[in-house]
């Protein structure tokens, strides 16, 4: 069922991005560039909106999602606290490896519905290190091959995202590191520095809206999980120095809102699974409190939505030339809804939507289960690769080039 919560303790946000030191960071991994802004003007012309830009996270570092930005930055930060100092100077992964001679054996750990246990996995195998990554039941098999193909060891949980989560929580030693992009009680830093690093694609969008004539957005609209990639745009575009901040809207599942119960809790509360939505990377059942602070304060409207929105944002993109997996489309899938459902109507007045807004949504994933998304779509997904010869995120979850 769709369900709108505006936000009534909404101000700008004393958190700030930290682009500067990730985006050096994440400049020197192999196969960086900037990901693609585009425009989906098919959509925004069906929709009555002025403008949509899309930052298109379908390739991001050679994986098939965003989460790559904040799985390497979070377990550098990690590995240098480890080490108890800040890495020597380095141009090459194989300089970081020998400096972490002294920390070996060691495993990252990490819970995943599928792309940010393959982040981990990939991070830890361009450092030399071992992976283990625990997946929910129900964890489609073609993301949890993927995981495997970055020669990481997959043990699938007989429970939830969350179940997942505490189990690899447990595991935290000497010779294993969780890498975990939501957070508990007394796990904090780690998360707080995954936010960090997926502030690298606003400060790409920022200089690529601009190169492209654009100005700041009307209106972001942020796929929320557990809240770590919301809290970076909160981060990014609210911070307490900003003049007119664009409107902020979250995206969640209508079967696992843990953000939007949270809200009308005014607190952190437990949605309880089983989550079967299709938007996998968003099924959480608990916010996470590192994130919690900004989400609360800084996005001005919740919409928890039905699963047919997703798939008819996964169309409406391909129609676009845009692919975009169900989580991934969970942006668009937002503005749909609030253009088009009747029960909108007041939201669309209330946020002053309409032929002067300009839009930006994040495809936060490609097409990470290729049957699924031909099932939707109703054709394979074609992708325009802006570096194919560095590019695995495709052929290791078993698709064509």
């Amino acid at each position: 069922m769709l369900e709108v919560l505006y936000n009534q303790q909404v101000g700008l946000v004393d958190g700030s991005a930290e682009s500067g030191p990730s985006l050096a960071f994440h400049r020197k991994l192999p196969g960086y560039m900037a990901t693609p802004m585009i425009q989906a003007p098919t959509l925004a012309a069906e929709l009555g909106l002025g403008q949509i830009w899309v930052k298109q996270e379908s390739c991001r570092l050679g994986m098939p999602a965003f989460k790559i930005l904040g799985a390497s930055w979070a377990s550098y930060r990690a590995l240098e606290r480890r080490l108890g100092r800040s890495f020597d100077p380095w141009v090459a992964l194989a300089d970081l490896q020998t400096q972490l001679e002294p920390l070996l054996p060691l495993t990252f750990v990490a819970a995943t519905d599928g792309n940010h246990g393959r982040a981990v996995a990939r991070m830890a195998g361009l450092l030399g290190l071992s992976a283990l990554i625990f997946v929910p039941t129900g964890t489609a098999q073609a993301r949890i091959n993927a995981i495997v193909a970055e020669g990481a060891e997959v043990q699938v949980i007989n429970g939830s995202y969350d179940d997942a989560v505490a189990h690899a929580a447990t595991l935290e030693g000497p010779h294993h590191m969780v890498i975990s992009d939501t957070g508990w009680d007394g796990y904090e830093i780690i998360p707080r520095d995954v936010i960090a690093g997926y502030d690298t694609m606003f400060a790409e969008a920022d200089e690529q809206i601009a190169a492209l004539g654009g100005a700041t957005p009307d209106v972001v609209i942020v796929q929320i999980g557990v809240g770590a990639l919301a809290a970076a745009v909160v981060r990014h575009y609210r911070p307490h120095t900003a003049n007119h901040p664009p409107t902020i809207i979250g995206v969640e599942p209508d079967s696992a809102a843990c953000v939007f119960a949270a809200m009308r809790a005014g607190r952190i509360v437990e949605v309880p699974g089983p989550h079967p939505s299709i938007m996998a990377g968003l099924n959480a059942g608990f916010a996470s409190p590192v994130a919690w602070p900004d989400v609360s304060h800084g996005i001005d409207t919740f919409l928890a939505l039905p699963d047919d929105f997703a798939r008819r944002a996964m169309r409406a993109l391909a129609a676009d030339g845009i692919v975009a997996g169900e989580t991934g489309a969970a942006g668009a899938a937002g503005l749909i809804a609030l253009m088009t459902d009747p029960e909108c109507a007041e939201t669309r007045t209330r946020l002053n939507l309409g032929p002067h807004t300009h839009a930006l949504i994040i495809i936060s994933e490609g097409a990470t289960d290729p049957e699924s998304y031909a099932e939707i779509v109703g054709a394979a997904p074609i992708y325009q690769c802006p570096h194919p010869e560095n590019c695995t995120c495709r052929t290791k979850a078993g698709m064509p080039r």
